[in-house]
């Protein structure tokens, strides 16, 4: 089904049946994406008296409680909120949800400390053609990182110099295939997270940073309609379903 928009003053088509869901679920225990040693997520019942909300315990309907944490259950988008001193709510973030998005996949740089950063050198070639957001899949792409459980394994990270190109090129929206933009343990100085935000001096409360989403390798490079799908939670964080949809 072929649809027209305007997205900053241009028109765009696009096959609205043809959604590529670049989210991770989440799931029970381990069998889904974790990190950074967050609990595996919990599905359990209400129980009152005699009640119990599962169908399969012999209830009249599933009536589940859910036990999670945005960051380290499955695909997520934070705001400033997560790493600024006053609250911030991610869905606030957003405002709008359809933006034009860039697919770039790079191979990350091997450094003597044995540590995997993607560097500004690693998106040479790249010209940005006023897409406000950028999504980043990382090389190689197996189909574990759906799976992966990357506590103390020092995942993949980005150099924040990264942060101070896409700002340059007007991106409001990044999301990338990595537990984190930051190393997984710097003291602190989460780098990368503040310099996209600009936090303290601007503090950009109009940027997300969506972490965790897998692009199968048959979803080539290039500019898709993004639709960035995140729940009203009243949190710095939620889970997310980002889908790409490709221009005709």
């Amino acid at each position: 089904m072929r649809v027209s928009v305007q997205i900053g003053g241009k028109a765009l088509d696009f096959d609205a049946t043809k959604g590529i869901d670049i989210a991770i679920g989440i799931d029970e225990g381990f069998s889904t994406v974790n990190c950074f040693h967050a609990p595996p997520a919990r599905f359990e019942p209400v129980r009152m008296g005699t009640f119990v909300g599962s169908t399969q315990m012999g209830g009249s309907v599933n009536f589940k409680n859910v036990f999670f944490n945005p960051h380290g259950n499955g695909t997520h988008t934070e705001c400033v909120g997560h790493i600024s001193g006053e609250h911030h709510r991610v869905d606030k973030a957003l405002g709008e949800y359809l933006f034009v998005a860039r697919l770039v996949s790079v191979y990350p740089t091997l450094l003597d400390s044995g540590d995997r950063v993607v560097m500004r050198e690693s998106f040479a070639g790249v010209e940005p053609e006023g897409e406000r957001a950028w999504v980043v899949r990382t090389l190689p792409n197996p189909d574990s990182k759906r799976y992966q459980h990357y506590s103390g394994t020092n995942p993949c990270y980005l150099d924040p110099g990264v942060m101070d190109m896409l700002l340059s090129y007007g991106i409001d929206h990044l999301l990338v295939d990595l537990p984190s933009v930051d190393r997984e343990e710097d003291g602190g100085a989460l780098a990368a997270h503040k310099r996209f935000w600009e936090y303290p001096e601007k503090k950009f409360v109009k940027r997300s940073i969506t972490e965790l989403v897998y692009i199968p390798d048959n979803v080539p490079d290039g500019l898709y309609l993004l639709n960035l799908l995140v729940p009203a939670f009243n949190l710095d964080a939620a889970p997310s379903r980002p889908v790409l949809y490709p221009l005709l």
